[in-house]
């Protein structure tokens, strides 16, 4: 399918070919017919991408501080890398469309193939031939509504949401300060609410046609007696300001409050500086109050990404209530948008349409796509796909799921380095990701998941997508008899991890020897080989001390949503339970936890955990998200036999025994290579999965006793199952 996307390195915009999203549980494939491009928002964006690498950084030292913080926490190669990779990729672009229903996913009712439908949200409602639509991002559109009009419904909703900001009621006047397009259909809202409108603009001609569009009076607001005239027209003052203008200058929320009554109020829409001078907000107790984009449930992971609704009898206008509001608006003619919908564009010529909205200032811009058949889930796409080199003695054609930081920054590199691999395929969830690793590692093709996991010449399949996948493309790799190597967690429920230890045993009693392997590096790393090795021969049972100074990770992070990460303690300390497991060399026979009674800050993620192992031995992990990250991440402690071994950070190793401590120092290594050399090594000698399947189970089963020993604060002793596996 094409789709426009900006290089985020160079700014520059181009129609690529990419495949096609994938159709997931929760939400819809929309076929787009057409897509607008906002002036405002997406020209904003622009401007910033398009700055130089300094540009960038002033403009966003929040971005700015992150980096630094990683640089100090993971090492200045590492933040290197990881910038370096951000800006060497694909960005899509785009947050409004309208098109039609190709499928409907797991638990969507509402919905069904054919029907018309509008959607919003960057990163969905993209300028893509195709997208994938969470379920309360879309909305029907009615049959007297085109689909041009309806792909400003995005659009729309941010306009209603901020008029529904104002509480302006009947028979009050409402100063629109930026007549955009968000600004001429916030006119002709306040206008259908029966409201007086006053409009004011830099550009004349803006001023001229917020006139056209129903201003009962519109100013330039160059003009020296703009807010005079304002304020004679609203005779006590407006009663509410609402700024829909972009602006780095705090001049529009200045003049709201020169012009708006005493206790009037002032919103927010658009971005300006909101550094107003306080005598004048003070002398008439103005009221402030920002509008969140769609209205309520937007960022709401659990709201938009879950598809779990607000009860309407507490919030009655959610961001899909205002789209669908937005659209019966259209539908009844209260609001007109033929004048913003003439201009077009095809889906190719996507970089063009971005500089005619900059060198005509118009409201907007139509992307149209063609209404062709589309290829069933292409396998090669990309503009310039790599030619597959001809398989030398020992290669193995890797194909990987999934492209996101972690992938990128480490994984992808470890395979370059790998002798005798050959990166063969991408897929990614979005397609778009897919061939933003294509272009910057040399994959041969990018992908869809489910044409990588049939193809033929796959020899190992690398899963590294959101948790809760994890487990049904093993299953899948399992059952198309692919090697495959998981990024932890392996799943993410019982239920998950039964389907995979069902699959690896049909694939085994088809006479087969299924191969598969989770990605828990830090048994491979180097001081974790000297520490056991310090201990061997033990005849007596160990204690361990694990302390991971995780950091804070706030509730709409996608690890902590139960739909994509399944959470820390599943996705992370599955890490540090498997390193204690690996250095006991016991199956772990109990396990109990509590988590710190943090409210809703921490989401459990300060807990301490102990597992009994089977030889008596005794691991302690305290797992800590409340901690200063200028401290270490992650310390471990193993006493026996009067020796003590201690890893800080995969910097540093201390071995003491009979008074005497050596130390060694190193780069820190947290064994990702050596888990990529040890997996390549087992597929082309058969040896096998070097962690044993049986105890790649028990890790998961002991990490989700974890987690429900959390939630009951009672201990869970553990299956015969996990305690066997020794």
């Amino acid at each position: 399918m094409r789709a426009i996307l900006e290089d985020i390195r160079s700014g520059e915009v181009a129609s690529h070919e990419v495949p096609q999203p994938e159709l997931r549980p929760g939400g819809i494939l929309v076929r787009t017919a057409f897509s607008a491009i906002s002036a405002g928002t997406e020209l904003a964006h622009r401007e910033q991408v398009e700055k130089s690498l300094l540009g960038k950084a002033l403009a966003r030292p929040d971005l700015v501080r992150q980096v630094f913080d990683f640089a100090r926490t993971s090492g200045v190669k590492a933040a290197y890398q990881r910038v370096q990779s951000r800006l060497d990729s694909l960005g899509p672009l785009g947050y409004s469309c309208s098109g039609i229903v190709l499928a409907a996913g797991q638990g969507v009712q509402e919905f069904k193939p054919g029907d018309r439908v509008a959607c919003a949200g960057a990163g969905y409602a993209s300028h893509c031939e195709v997208n994938f639509i969470p379920k309360n991002l879309a909305a029907r559109i009615p049959d007297a509504v085109p689909l041009e009009a309806a792909s400003l419904t995005a659009i729309g909703a941010i306009a209603l949401q901020g008029f529904r900001q104002s509480q302006a009621v009947l028979g009050e006047v409402v100063a629109v300060i930026g007549a955009g397009l968000v600004g001429v259909l916030t006119i002709q809202l306040a206008k259908a609410a029966g409201c007086r409108v006053i409009a004011i603009d830099l550009d004349p001609q803006r001023v001229e046609q917020a006139r056209q569009f129903g201003a009962d009076l519109a100013l330039c607001s160059s003009d020296s007696d703009a807010a005079s005239r304002a304020k004679e027209f609203a005779g006590h003052g407006a009663d509410v300001a609402i700024i829909t203008a972009a602006t780095p200058s705090a001049e529009p929320i200045e003049l709201a409050a020169g012009i708006c009554r005493d206790r009037g109020r002032i919103v927010v829409v658009g971005t300006v500086d909101l550094g107003v001078s306080r005598q004048p907000m003070y002398m008439k107790e103005l009221s402030l109050v920002l509008s969140r984009s769609y209205g309520p449930g937007r960022y709401d992971p659990q709201y938009e990404e879950e598809g779990l609704d607000y009860p309407i009898g507490y919030v009655r206008w959610t961001e899909k209530r205002n789209m669908e509001a937005f659209l019966e608006l259209l539908a009844s003619g209260a609001i007109q948008v033929a004048p913003f919908i003439a201009k077009r564009c095809s889906v190719e010529q996507g970089g063009a349409a971005y500089q005619e909205l900059k060198d005509t200032g118009a409201y907007t811009v139509l992307v149209e796509y063609p209404n062709r058949v589309l290829p069933a889930i292409p396998l090669v796409s990309g503009d310039s796909p790599q030619p597959v080199r001809a398989r030398g003695p020992g290669d193995l054609r890797v194909g990987c799921i999934g492209a996101g930081n972690f992938a990128r920054a480490v994984i992808f590199p470890a395979l370059r380095q790998s002798r005798g691999v050959v990166l063969h395929s991408v897929a990614t969830a979005s397609g778009v990701a897919a061939e933003s690793a294509r272009r910057l590692f040399g994959f041969a093709r990018a992908a869809q998941a489910g044409d990588l996991l049939q193809d033929k010449d796959t020899d190992l399949v690398i899963v590294l997508s959101r948790h809760d996948s994890h487990a049904p493309y093993v299953v899948a790799a399992l059952s198309n008899h692919k090697p495959v190597l998981v990024e932890k967690p392996l799943a993410v429920s019982r239920e998950q991890l039964e389907e995979v230890r069902y699959a690896y045993q049909a694939e085994k009693e088809r006479h087969a020897s299924p191969f598969l392997m989770v990605g828990y590096n830090r048994r491979f790393a180097p001081f974790t080989e000297k520490l056991k090795q310090f201990f061997s021969g033990r005849q007596e049972p160990m204690v361990v001390h694990i302390r991971v100074n995780a950091g804070y990770l706030p509730h709409q992070h996608w690890t902590q949503q139960n739909s994509s990460g399944g959470g820390r303690i599943i996705g992370e300390l599955c890490h540090f339970v498997d390193w204690a497991r690996c250095v006991v060399g016991a199956g772990v026979v109990s396990v109990s936890a509590n988590a710190i009674p943090d409210g809703a800050r921490y989401n459990r993620d300060n807990v301490v955990v102990t597992l009994t192992f089977q030889d008596g031995s005794i691991a302690n992990i305290l797992y800590l998200a409340n901690g200063d990250r200028s401290v270490a991440k992650e310390q471990y402690e193993v006493f026996c036999h009067g020796k003590t071994g201690r890893i800080d950070d995969f910097r540093t190793l201390e071995l003491a025994s009979d008074g005497k401590t050596r130390r060694t120092k190193a780069r820190r290594d947290k064994g990702h290579q050596r888990e990529i050399e040890l997996t390549l090594e087992a597929i082309r000698w058969g040896t096998g999965s070097p962690i044993p399947f049986e105890e790649l189970l028990e890790v998961s089963g002991v990490t989700i006793a974890i987690d429900e020993a959390i939630g009951t604060g009672k201990p869970v002793a553990l299956p015969p199952a996990h305690a066997s596996a020794v």
